[in-house]
């Protein structure tokens, strides 16, 4: 997946242990899961786009089996369990943290033929689940005046999670009721962009609205997250057209077209 970032890791980082504490569906494309345990206790919340890597059973497993360490020997570790053992594993953001009572959500969009769009539907109480932390990409310099966020649906909880910077969010979503509550503060404009066509391509409005963006003067930082196409594509317009420096632009392709937008790609240093 196309992807660049200045990454900012957590200070530690470690396997925790959890449980689905709920599990309900909060738009027609999406399901809020809410996990919690004793281990997210040592959760390191971080902010803006925080992502992890999520660790759910396999279809048919009891109980979950899982890498016992973090970094390149955990990996490797993961990577020698037998695939019948193995969990199941995707990249997500964190939608909201609350520590008082050791709960993480986690927003999972829903689409046929998806391991874990299954996953979230049949999630229960109980159900054993566990995350490793990776840090942020949003990392903008000091200095910039004013910030672009594009994303669609799979890029809804990153851009959620960074609405406290001043600037234009661009959010395309499949149908008009995939629009969520986001606590933008004065000063970030939300745009919500519907495809209403289930079967056109995502990222056609988002690239047309940015295309049509007077921007505001000074140094700008983009943000952009979700379909790979789109991704790269805007990535293109705002380097050749708007003379934007490489530097001041994080992009993570998600997602690749017509696969589902389930969860976030790992994005590269």
């Amino acid at each position: 997946m196309a992807s660049h970032s200045r990454l900012k890791k957590p200070a530690e980082r470690e396997i925790l242990g959890a449980e689905v504490v709920n599990a309900r569906r909060i738009t027609p494309h999406a399901v809020r899961i809410t996990i919690g345990g004793e281990d997210l206790r040592r959760f390191q919340p971080m902010g803006f786009d925080q992502w992890f890597r999520l660790y759910i059973p396999r279809e048919g497993q009891q109980g979950l089996r899982r890498p016992d360490r973090a970094g390149l020997s955990g990996y490797v570790q993961y990577l020698s369990m037998s695939k019948a053992a193995r969990p199941v594993m995707r990249n997500y953001t964190v939608r909201a943290f609350r520590a008082d009572s050791a709960e993480l959500d986690i927003d999972v969009m829903t689409h046929d033929g998806a391991v874990a769009s299954a996953w979230a539907g049949h999630a229960r109480p109980g159900d054993p689940v566990a995350i490793l932390d990776e840090g942020i990409m949003y990392t903008p310099s000091p200095d910039v005046e004013w910030t672009l966020l594009v994303c669609d649906e799979s890029g809804l909880p990153a851009v959620a999670g960074i609405c406290d910077a001043r600037g234009e969010a661009f959010l395309e979503v499949p149908a008009p009721d995939d629009g969520q509550e986001i606590d933008a503060p004065v000063g970030v404009h939300l745009h919500w962009l519907s495809r209403d066509d289930p079967h056109a391509r995502p990222g056609g409005l988002v690239r047309a609205a940015v295309a049509a963006l007077d921007p505001p003067k000074g140094r700008a930082y983009a943000f952009v997250v979700g379909e790979s196409v789109m991704v790269t594509g805007l990535r293109r317009f705002l380097v050749t057209e708007r003379a934007m420096p490489k530097e001041d632009i994080s992009f993570c392709g998600y997602w690749r077209y017509p696969a589902a937008p389930n969860s976030v790609a790992s994005p590269a240093a």
